[in-house]
């Protein structure tokens, strides 16, 4: 694929996507290729690409003389982060964030106990060094600088855990973090309270005390849900 043609690509994706997540094309929505790469205006090529990638994502299904048809909604793989992404840019933007906060309070607190037993002293170097980056960017309106290193501080806890499944969340997290931040479901500076949990939970970690580290990164996940009932209730 040429760098245009990826361009393209990625054109037909970020708007066909978001449209099935949205539910402007309803389950069982019958979509034909011809058609979609007339309306993109792009190479049947392309459009079949497009339409691999979709069904990788389990948002569509493609049979020969049947054409690409939509598939539910329990059938989406709802990990995928450009899933979430575009169902974040939709209307169920509420209940999606919920749902995916309620995942992390489950697995978060879990993986800073493993990372205060398992994590490196790198990884501990660059957790303190996150959360005193967050603590920099806490004030004044620099919502884009806190997300930076609040991403990377929860992508160092879920890598530091040592567990490999944890670890793959990562990307997940992300996408909750920058979605909070780029739909405007943040304060205008983050909560003081919650950035001063996420130094307490570096000093958890480095000292090796799994239950602390456990205990804050419960609290963090919980005021977060709290945060969602007044912001995107």
């Amino acid at each position: 694929m040429t760098t245009q043609d990826r361009g393209l690509h990625a054109r037909v994706l970020d708007s066909l996507g978001p449209a099935i997540t949205a539910g402007e094309y309803p389950a069982g929505s019958v979509l034909r290729t011809d058609e979609l790469a007339q309306r993109f205006e792009v190479s049947r090529s392309v459009m079949r690409e497009a339409v691999r990638v979709l069904e990788s994502m389990n948002l569509v299904t493609s049979r020969r003389r049947v054409g690409v048809t939509v598939l539910p909604a329990p059938e989406w793989n709802v990990y995928d982060p450009r899933v979430i992404r575009w169902r974040l840019a939709g209307t169920d933007r509420p209940r999606q964030l919920r749902s995916l906060t309620v995942l992390r309070s489950a697995v978060e607190p879990v993986a800073a106990g493993l990372a205060a037993r398992n994590a490196t002293a790198e990884q501990c170097a660059r957790l303190t060094e996150c959360a005193l980056g967050m603590v920099a960017t806490s004030r004044g309106h620099q919502l884009e600088g806190y997300l930076v290193h609040d991403i990377e501080f929860h992508r160092t806890v879920l890598g530091a855990s040592g567990n490999e499944m944890f670890a793959h969340l990562g990307d997940l997290v992300a996408e909750v973090l920058s979605g909070r931040t780029h739909h405007q479901v943040m304060f205008e500076d983050p909560d003081p309270a919650a950035v001063t949990l996420h130094v307490r939970v570096a000093d958890a970690v480095r000292e090796g005390d799994a239950g602390r580290a456990e205990s804050l990164t419960r609290e963090i996940a919980e005021g977060a849900l709290q945060e969602l009932d007044i912001l995107a209730p």
